[in-house]
C-alpha cells in the first residue's frame, strides 16, 4: 500500500504535463523572473549571429559555437524536442544537444536566446513527414533532403512573451 501512495503522489506532482495541456519534459537548469533557461547555462560570451547570416553563408557557422536571438515560430507539441526558429523570412529548425533536454510546448511565439552550433545533414522523406506531423505544419524548414540545422546546448525562454 506504500508503495502505491508514493506512486501516486508521484505522479500528481509530475512536471510532464500541466492543467492547461503544456507539455514541459525538462526542468530549467536556471531561472530568474524573466526567464527559464533548458539544456545548459547559457554562455552569452559566445558571437551573436543572426539567422540571415546563417542562411547566407552557413559555411562560416558550420561546428563553430554561437549564439542567436529569435522567436519560436512553432514549437513540437509531442514533447518539445525541437522547435523552427524564424527571422522575418528565415527559418530553421533547431534540436537539441544529444536529444538532453526539452523545451515547454507553450513556448511558440517567444523571443529566445540559443547557444549552439550549426551543422548539415541530410533529412530523408520519413523524417520531414515525422516532424511536419508534429508541428501539423508544412514548413520550408522541414524538407527532405540536405539541410542546416542549429543544435542548441541552451534555450533561455522569457516567462512572458
Amino acid at each position: 500500500m506504500k508503495y502505491y501512495v508514493v506512486a501516486l503522489l508521484a505522479a500528481l506532482s509530475s512536471p510532464a504535463v500541466k492543467a492547461d495541456n503544456t507539455i514541459r519534459l525538462s526542468e530549467p537548469v536556471a531561472k530568474t523572473e524573466h526567464s527559464e533557461t533548458f539544456g545548459s547555462e547559457l554562455d552569452t560570451r559566445l558571437p551573436q549571429v543572426s539567422l540571415a547570416a546563417l542562411e547566407a553563408q552557413p559555411q562560416n557557422y558550420l561546428n563553430t559555437p554561437f549564439q542567436v536571438t529569435t522567436r519560436i515560430a512553432k514549437v513540437c507539441q509531442k514533447k518539445g524536442c525541437f522547435f523552427i526558429a524564424q527571422q522575418d523570412d528565415v527559418t530553421i529548425r533547431v534540436s537539441f544537444k544529444d536529444y538532453g533536454f526539452f523545451i515547454p510546448s507553450d513556448s511558440g511565439g517567444k523571443e529566445v536566446t540559443l547557444a549552439g552550433t550549426l551543422i548539415k545533414k541530410t533529412m530523408s522523406a520519413e523524417q520531414a513527414a515525422h516532424f511536419r506531423a508534429d508541428l501539423n505544419d508544412s514548413n520550408p524548414a522541414l524538407a527532405p533532403g540536405e539541410v542546416y540545422e542549429i543544435v542548441a546546448q541552451s534555450v533561455r525562454i522569457p516567462l512572458r512573451s
